[in-house]
């Protein structure tokens, strides 16, 4: 393998050497072929420019022959026109003249007659209008007196309907004289009642505020003395919690010293018990013989063990051998038989009319578990041992309580949160890598709580928990099984309990849009899955092409690898839910990052998060970006517009991880950081639209790792790590560039910056620059920073308000300022 790498590195370099050849005679044919160009363009310019001149001249002297000959025929026209004018004008003038004499001269013989008229008709309408006038003055005197006696009559009916109306007035005011008099009583009464009424209402609502009042104060009262209460019994429960430890830190001192006393007396007895078994060993090689006439004819062995050798030292007295032998004729007491039992422990029994037949082998000693043993001797309890066990026992229930009630508190996130952005401060580190299946994974990454939560980071993503076909976790079995590549079910429970003990969120990384069979259906395919999920075909989506389907036509994307699940059945959606319940309540996730979204309606995530009620949701809506002819488009909106519909069909429930800001931060943090605003001055990724569910990254078990699918350049992601953690949205680390590319105390410092200055999912950007040169946003209130080489400071930007320190300065790569 090493030598196949450094032959493909010799290749790569030759092909690279290859390349710049062709690039550098590529330049000059460049070079030739534009001053071939330059020279054509001169030659054309100078050829045109003569041609030019050329026709303008001919052109000119042409349009100068045509002005002439044109003024020319113009002179003629106008010399021909005003002649015919001035014959016509004069011929016109003298008829003219001619008919206005004719018209004076009728005019003034029609006037002489209409005068003479005029006077004749005068005088005879003279007449005519003195005859009218009198008849008219007749006939206006009898209208007028008709006029007045129609008047008279009018009044007179006037007159009489007046009365009428003055007498029915009359009636009608005193009814009202009497209405009005009968209200003013009634008024009256009404007032008295009301006056009443109010007086009774102000009594009886001053007694029941009286009354209010004593039921508060006795309330207050009581609580009080419930406080007290409850203040006195804790004090009391204290005293006992002391007087009990106490007790208890004697018992333990009195039960220690029993067991250092019965410690010395065992090993007291241990010796004893070893110097008695030499005695006894050395004195069974002494007498060991092979006849019975070792011992002076007392069975060898048995005879030394039953006297033999007392006899033969006392040779032949009888009475001195009865009485030692048999002892004294009389019952041996209790009290002596029990010291006799206490000294004769650990010998060997007394053996009467038989061969000891083990007298070849070897004296065999007790094994370790017939010792006594500190470790397993139970000393005699007494009263105060009984209690102190019982206190010993009440502490570790109270220790377990505390413990739990820990573990609930730290996994309650300090703010508001909902399933959609968390609390809106999260900051996440991607707890794996794609080779991370390699190690006990569990056992290796729990040790590290402690360190990533001093970090600043809240929250940690798991690896898929479930066991796989493939040790990665991402091609599910049996569900409920948790015993993985990456560790048993128990490690890890306590590694989800060691992140919990450090404040931090736990989301798990369930796999719902596919899942392996564990066995092949009547068709020969594997569709029947085991487990305590036990499915069949119709769990399958129909239109699956590999794993004949029984299900309803899928809801998005096909995953090829393993049969596609049908979320519209609802026996599919219920045991989902639960077995997503059972990961929250027995194993302790606080969330979910949901794998390849894509494959199925956003609607059924939101009953999935709904049911679960996570603190946190990540989506993983992975689609590819607009490029052309090789480059990222400037334009991605069709493309985060596709991730937000995804967020959309889930009602917000769910966040959804930014693919557009990572594959644009990859083309703009190379000296194009203009790709870092869009259109409308906003940032150009799902940042830019909906903030509070961008997930920001920039790389992943997927894109980096060894698989290296689509790796973020690794000298810009520092830079790359100063914009997402201080820019909106949910920033995520990777494990990776945390702990192995030994990134960990830059990226503190930026998370640092992000808690202080109080950066969160929905903090506002105003961008200042975005060019070649550089990029220059204020993030929220209190933070500015710079990307690139751009020559800028707070002090030269004219709306920038506050006094602003640098805080963090890594050159060229990013400059952080936050207001004092």
């Amino acid at each position: 393998m090493q030598a196949a790498k450094e032959s493909f590195h010799m290749e790569l370099q030759h092909i690279l050497e290859q390349k710049l050849a062709v690039e550098s005679e590529l330049v000059l044919a460049k070079q030739d072929a534009l001053e071939l160009a330059v020279s054509v363009d001169k030659v054309a310019d100078y050829v045109i420019k003569e041609t030019t001149a050329h026709i303008a001249e001919d052109a000119m002297l042409k349009m100068a022959a045509a002005k002439t000959a044109a003024a020319e025929a113009a002179l003629t026209v106008e010399e021909r026109i005003k002649d015919a004018t001035l014959e016509a004008a004069n011929s016109m003038i003298e008829e003219t003249r001619d008919a206005i004499e004719k018209s004076f001269a009728a005019l003034e013989a029609a006037k002489d007659k209409a005068q003479k008229s005029e006077i004749a008709l005068f005088q005879k309408m003279q007449i005519l209008d003195d005859m009218v006038l009198k008849e008219a003055s007749a006939l206006g005197l009898q209208q007028a007196v008709s006029n007045l006696q129609r008047q008279l009559q009018a009044a007179e009916n006037e007159i009489q309907r007046l009365e009428t109306e003055v007498k029915a007035t009359l009636a009608r005011a005193e009814a009202a004289e009497a209405r009005a008099a009968a209200a003013d009583e009634s008024l009256k009464q009404f007032q008295e009642k009301a006056c009443q009424s109010a007086q009774e209402h102000e009594e009886s609502a001053r007694k029941a505020l009286e009354a209010l009042k004593n039921a508060g104060a006795a309330r207050l009262e009581a609580a009080r003395s419930a406080f007290k209460s409850d203040i006195e019994a804790l004090q009391t429960a204290l005293n006992t919690v002391h007087k009990a430890e106490k007790s208890q830190e004697k018992a333990y001192a009195r039960r220690y010293q029993a067991l250092e006393r019965a410690l010395a007396a065992s090993e007291a007895l241990s010796i004893t018990w070893k110097e008695r078994a030499l005695a006894v060993e050395k004195l069974l090689q002494r007498f060991r013989t092979e006849g019975s006439d070792a011992a002076g004819g007392n069975g060898g062995i048995e005879g030394v063990l039953t006297g033999g050798r007392m006899k033969a030292l006392l040779g032949n007295d009888s009475r001195k051998w009865d009485l030692l032998a048999n002892g004294p004729r009389r019952d041996t007491p209790e009290w002596m038989e029990r010291r006799i039992e206490v000294a004769l422990q650990g010998l060997p029994p007394r053996k009467h009319g038989q061969v000891q037949q083990e007298a070849d082998e070897k004296f065999l000693l007790p094994g370790i578990e017939d010792v006594w043993c500190i470790a397993t001797a139970k000393v005699k309890e007494d009263v105060y041992t009984q209690h102190a066990a019982e206190k010993e026992a009440i502490d570790e229930q109270r220790r377990v309580l505390e413990k739990t009630l820990s573990k609930r508190s730290a996994r309650r996130p300090l703010k508001a949160s909902e399933s959609g952005t968390g609390s809106g401060y999260e900051i996440v580190l991607q707890g794996f890598n794609w080779e991370s299946w390699r190690k006990k994974w569990y056992l290796e990454l729990g040790p590290k709580a402690a360190d990533i939560s001093s970090c600043g980071i809240t929250t940690i993503w798991f690896p898929p928990p479930t066991e796989s076909v493939s040790p990665q976790g991402y091609m599910p079995g049996d569900l409920y099984n948790l015993n993985s590549a990456y560790g048993t079910e128990d490690e890890l429970k306590n590694c989800v309990e060691e992140m919990h003990n450090h404040d931090l969120l736990v989301l798990g990384d369930v796999v719902l849009n596919h899942r392996c069979a564990q066995r092949k259906g009547p068709t020969g395919v594997w569709n029947v899955f085991g487990g305590k999920l036990a499915w069949g075909p119709e769990a399958i989506v129909r239109d699956d092409p590999n794993f004949h389907g029984r299900g309803n036509p899928s809801s998005g994307d096909f995953f090829h690898a393993a049969p596609n699940i049908d979320h519209s059945q609802d026996f599919v959606r219920k045991d989902i839910v639960g077995w997503m319940k059972w990961l929250r309540t027995e194993i302790g996730f606080d969330g979910w990052r949901l794998d390849f979204v894509r494959g199925f309606w956003g609607g059924y995530v939101k009953e999935y998060i709904e049911a679960t009620a996570p603190v946190f949701a990540i989506g993983e809506y992975w689609d590819s970006l607009a490029y052309e002819g090789g480059n990222v488009c400037y334009n991605q909106d069709a493309h985060r517009q596709r991730i937000v519909n995804w967020v959309n069909a889930t009602g917000g429930t769910s966040s959804a991880f930014d693919v557009t800001t990572k594959g644009i931060l990859h083309a703009a943090l190379h000296n194009e950081y203009w790709r870092l605003i869009d259109p409308q001055g906003k940032p150009p990724g799902v940042m830019g639209w909906w903030p509070s569910r961008a997930v920001t990254f920039l790389e992943n078990h997927d894109t980096g790792s060894t698989q290296g699918h689509w790796p973020f350049p690794r000298d810009k992601l520092m830079q790359g790590y100063a914009y997402i953690l201080t820019h909106p949205g949910t920033p995520v680390i990777f494990y990776d560039h945390f702990y192995d590319f030994g990134l960990r105390d830059a990226i503190t410092e930026l998370i640092a910056v992000r808690r202080r200055t109080g950066v969160h999912c929905r903090s506002t950007v105003k961008i200042y620059h975005a060019t070649n040169q550089g990029y220059v946003a204020q993030i929220g209130e209190n933070l500015v920073m710079k990307l690139g080489h751009l020559d800028w400071n707070p002090s030269k930007q004219n709306n920038l308000e506050g006094n602003w320190q640098r805080c963090l300065d890594s050159g060229a790569d990013y400059q952080i300022w936050e207001r004092n």
